[in-house]
């Protein structure tokens, strides 16, 4: 069992230097991450409003191709006022006349307002485009830093985890269950020790006969008041 209790600890040392790696990276993984976001809202809003302003000048060709047709239109049925044998015939035309006149107003103003649609577009797309040099100008700048933090560190991170990978190997199943479940819920911290009469994670004092059984190391002991493995100075290479 003082195995298993040692393999554990040996976890939460490399852990605790993986974790102090990932410190020196301090805020910039985030930042990189909130400035890829940010620039892929703002290209997706650009493109949105480039597919909106294609499609108001494409309604706006179709809306000047009927209106021609109309006009054409109207200009035949105006000629034909010239030639009408009565009343019923000129009603008829002057109705047609009206209804092609009504229908050209109301596709020319679908086309001014189109026409309006469009000049906002236009604007709000050349609005967000000094927003999405700057934010990119800035992500090259944070990618390139944390690509220098990561690169003078990369050997020594790349051998602890690949120690720590053995270490999981040999590691009982249940045992990097509760470590994983603790340490996710104790920012890291999963296995500590007894200093002082009192858990190490969260310094409250640790019963004397809990004391005396978890120097004898023959099973795992979670502290009562945080949940975390407490383990004996023998284990972790300490004297009491």
């Amino acid at each position: 069992m003082i195995n298993r209790l040692k393999i554990l600890y040996e976890l939460q040392l490399l852990d605790d230097q993986l974790d102090e790696l990932e410190e020196l990276r301090g805020d910039l993984p985030r930042t990189v991450v909130d400035l890829e976001t940010k620039i892929k809202a703002l290209n997706d809003e650009t493109e949105e409003k480039e597919i909106k302003k294609k499609e108001a000048l494409e309604k706006r060709e179709e809306n000047d191709e009927e209106i021609e047709k109309l006009k054409t239109n109207q200009k035949k049925f105006k000629a034909q006022l010239y030639q009408v044998r009565n009343n019923k015939e000129y009603d008829a035309l002057t109705k047609e006349i009206d209804n092609s006149e009504e229908q050209i107003n109301k596709l020319e103003a679908e086309n001014n307002a189109l026409a309006d649609a469009s000049k906002t577009l236009a604007m709000d797309i050349e609005a967000i485009a000094p927003q999405l040099e700057e934010l990119k100008a800035e992500l090259k700048i944070k990618e390139a830093e944390l690509k220098e933090i990561i690169k003078a560190n990369e050997k020594e991170e790349a051998k602890l985890k690949e120690k720590r990978k053995k270490i999981v190997e040999d590691t009982k199943k249940p045992d990097y269950a509760a470590y994983m479940r603790i340490r996710k819920a104790k920012k890291g911290k999963a296995v500590v020790t007894i200093r002082r009469s009192a858990c190490s994670g969260c310094h409250n004092i640790v019963p004397s006969q809990r004391q005396l059984e978890i120097r004898r190391n023959n099973k795992l002991f979670f502290c009562e008041y945080c949940g975390r493995i407490l383990v004996s100075a023998e284990v972790a290479g300490l004297t009491d």
